[in-house]
């Protein structure tokens, strides 16, 4: 009696349809599993390029040089201020700047924005100091004062805004630095009274700048311990901190600086003079709206705007333009767009948006009036 031979596995699906062998399968499952693992914005990044690459060549380059000079420009500010929220948390100070940072508000916001104005920081530099504080429990209220505060007015930038636009004006913008912050912070205040904002801070940042049950952490009796580099797992946490939230918010940073070369490729300069320089009625709420999606740094703006003043565009819009750029620039708000969660970040939009634009009309009364 003969036994029938054992029949090869089916290829066919349960509808007649074929399926790939398993080793087909096999690859094709690795592949995903590596595809999953690139980041979206890695994804987005070079999704542009091979676009670019295809439609716009001889741009690839050129964006290529803007990103590259302009991640070169921000790094030291940018390093120096991941390393100070890195060594925050590898020195257990962190909790120590929550405790002062958690006293009376009345007393908090004014100086966190008193201090935003007189920091070096920009509008990208300060965000790690923001995840930072914000991942050390930091109430939002003084980290929104200090946080739209900072990148509007330095020591250095005072000087030659002096120099450049006038005294007067320079005073002007500081004076708005300070008061928006301040406004921004007791909004922020009120707003979570009413219950809103409870946990500020994305999923994701809060995995990168609060560790995970996989990182070392110290015991909590040893307390704060500033030359933490003499503790093994108190290294390993910097070095933890600093690289994830290096990586988290660099990636998004270069993504920003990518598409500001763009910007600046195929969005003439001429066209912002031309809406901004005629001086009519419209000019502050245009120029907030072209501020808040063109980067401005505070010193690049300034050459801008004194040729502009000169061409006669009102000294209000000026103002407005350049809070709304300094506050808002695309890379500022694609980094704040990745570190917390949406509401918080239409609420800094609404906040940068309503206050360079009170700035700006309540100026150009003064000094009319």
């Amino acid at each position: 009696m003969t036994h029938p031979l054992p029949k090869a596995p089916s290829t066919e699906g349960c509808c007649g349809t074929s399926t790939p062998p398993v080793e087909n399968r096999n690859f094709l499952s690795a592949v995903k599993a590596q595809a999953a693992r690139i980041n979206k914005v890695v994804w987005a990044i070079i999704v542009i390029f091979t676009g670019l690459a295809v439609l716009a060549p001889a741009q690839v380059p050129e964006s290529l040089k803007f990103t590259g000079w302009a991640l070169i420009g921000i790094s030291p500010y940018f390093l120096i201020s991941i390393a100070v929220a890195a060594a925050a948390h590898a020195t257990g100070s962190d909790k120590l700047i929550a405790r002062v940072f958690s006293g009376n508000m009345v007393v908090m916001i004014p100086a966190a924005a008193l201090f935003g104005s007189l920091s070096p920081f920009c509008s990208c530099g300060v965000i790690p100091i923001v995840a930072g504080l914000l991942a050390a429990g930091v109430p939002l209220a003084p980290v929104m004062a200090f946080w739209i505060s900072s990148p509007l007015m330095d020591p250095q930038m005072f000087i030659l805004s002096a120099a450049a636009l006038g005294v007067p004006f320079t005073i002007a913008k500081t004076l708005a630095a300070f008061g928006i912050g301040l406004i921004g912070g007791f909004a922020t205040l009120a707003a979570q009274k009413a219950g809103l904002f409870a946990n500020p801070l994305s999923g994701a940042i809060q995995q990168s700048c609060c560790g995970s049950s996989s990182k070392p952490e110290f015991a909590p009796g040893e307390g704060v311990l500033w030359p933490f580099w003499r503790e093994a797992p108190r290294r390993q946490i910097f070095n933890d901190v600093f690289w994830d939230t290096a990586w988290f918010l660099g990636k998004w940073l270069t993504l920003a600086f990518i598409l500001e070369s763009l910007m600046v490729a195929y969005i003439p300069a001429s066209l912002v003079a031309d809406v901004l320089g005629s001086g009519a009625w419209w000019t502050i709420p245009a120029a907030v709206g072209v501020g808040i999606p063109a980067y401005m740094n505070g010193f690049a703006a300034i050459p801008l705007m004194a040729g502009l003043l000169d061409l006669g565009m009102a000294p209000g819009a000026a103002l407005s333009f350049m809070i709304a750029g300094g506050v808002t620039s695309v890379p500022a708000a694609m980094a704040v767009f990745a570190l917390v969660r949406r509401q918080v970040f239409v609420w800094y939009l609404a906040i940068s948006l309503t206050g360079s634009m009170a700035a700006g009309v309540l100026y150009q009364l003064t000094i009319s009036g």
